[in-house]
């Protein structure tokens, strides 16, 4: 795998930046919609809140097609499920744009989200054992930066963008840039079949593990904390805080640079001090997130406020992650997918409650006490899961056969985390 890892002292393998570059496009397809949705409201005939359920479905698509695709592909190389997922993924966003329906936009959100799914499922476990056992929560930072920036590029100028041609001229765009990235990804990766030991009980085998579970609950919890009021803050930044909706795109510059800041810092501390370092995060949120219901009366403290929740917010996402695919010893997959899926469940959940909370008598504040109060419930199992602790002995193997010529490859990677 040296073609693709490029692995060198006190670098991460180029491996994992490939996988950040098709996690960006993916991440934005499923944010941008955020800035998009007063749009997309009119143009398809339906209220703002009920766009907000494409958010709500693509949440959905990734919560089944995580851990379905996982196991649907377990045995098949890892190379061509990644061109697949992407393929599809450019597909998805081909149908969406050429509709009018809104029923059909949102099938072809869940399409999409399976292939996302997919796409990520075996995206961190390459991340994970391309890395190392020292390296792995960073790599999972510079993979979920993909994601992260995202929120500062990729959804600042699909908002920019879907303002001046329609909220179907960023799909277009988001389809081509998926279908060149399956070319690249079909470049870059290696050639490598699964191994017949690959499991699909050993996979399964490796939920009972306790700890596994706390991670992913608190996976839930703070993604659904911070896109409860994330999927609706356009209304609450225009109608609330008096921005004009021109500038909202540089507001979500704001969160999308919180969120790379605290994913970066996630894993750079990570590594070293989990537990500190999600408990700390997850109470910084949600004291944000109730002080944005007061503060969101001030355009500067509400600008403020978005950046504050995305910094602290996912600060916690590559710790949770690595604890989970660590976790899962030499079974990661799964876990991998699940892991995903326990993100995207805390934003259809978070979302769809904040929607609720929008129509009802909390009006344009709801989304955010919802999300406090999700934010808040994260530290319940963080703190189970410090009592608990994070140490002893687990392995992660790589799923993949080496190559002669790289003495850096095994046929079997083991770890221990200690």
């Amino acid at each position: 795998m040296s073609s693709a890892t490029g692995l060198a002292t006190g670098k991460l393998p180029f491996v994992v930046w490939v996988l950040a570059a098709g996690t960006f496009l993916m991440g934005t397809t499923e944010f941008v919609i955020a800035g998009l949705l007063p749009e997309m409201a009119a143009d398809l005939h339906v209220s703002t809140s009920h766009a907000g359920l494409l958010i709500t479905a693509f949440a959905v698509g990734m919560i089944v097609g995580g851990p379905t695709m996982a196991l649907a592909t377990l045995r098949l190389p890892q190379r061509h499920t990644l061109i697949g997922a992407l393929a599809v993924f450019a597909l998805g966003h081909v149908v969406a744009a050429l509709t009018t329906s809104f029923s059909v936009v949102l099938a072809a959100r869940v399409v999409t989200a399976l292939a996302t799914g997919a796409f990520w499922a075996v995206g961190f476990v390459i991340a994970t054992t391309a890395a190392g056992p020292r390296s792995a929560t960073r790599a999972v930072g510079v993979m979920m930066g993909g994601l992260t920036l995202a929120n500062v590029i990729g959804v600042p100028i699909g908002s920019f963008v879907g303002q001046h041609t329609g909220w179907r001229g960023p799909f277009w765009a988001l389809a081509v840039l998926a279908a060149l990235a399956a070319v690249f990804v079909g470049r870059f990766l290696p050639r490598v079949e699964q191994p017949s030991e690959v499991s699909v009980r050993a996979e399964v085998r490796a939920l009972r593990q306790g700890r596994l579970w706390l991670a992913l609950a608190a996976a839930v919890l703070i993604m659904g904390g911070v896109l409860a009021t994330y999927t609706y803050i356009t209304p609450l930044l225009t109608d609330r805080a008096g921005i004009a909706a021109s500038a909202v795109p540089l507001v979500l510059i704001a969160f999308g640079v919180g969120a790379l800041a605290g994913t970066a810092i996630g894993g750079w501390l990570g590594d070293h001090r989990p537990m500190a370092t999600t408990i700390t995060a997850a109470a910084a949120t949600a004291l944000i997130l109730l002080a944005m219901i007061p503060g969101s009366n001030s355009p500067v403290a509400a600008v403020a406020l978005v950046f504050g929740m995305a910094l602290t917010g996912f600060t916690v996402n590559p710790v949770v992650t690595s604890l989970a695919v660590r976790f899962a010893g030499d079974a990661p997959t799964l876990t991998s997918a699940l892991t995903t899926s326990g993100y995207n469940t805390g934003i259809a959940v978070g979302s769809l409650v904040a929607g609720r909370a929008l129509d009802s008598s909390l009006g344009l504040t709801g989304p955010a006490l919802v999300g406090a109060v999700f934010s808040a419930l994260t530290l319940l199992p963080l703190i189970a899961l410090a009592l608990r602790g994070t140490g002893g002995p687990s392995r992660i193997v790589a799923h993949q056969p080496a190559h002669a010529d790289d003495p850096q490859a095994t046929d079997a990677t083991t770890t221990t985390a200690r």
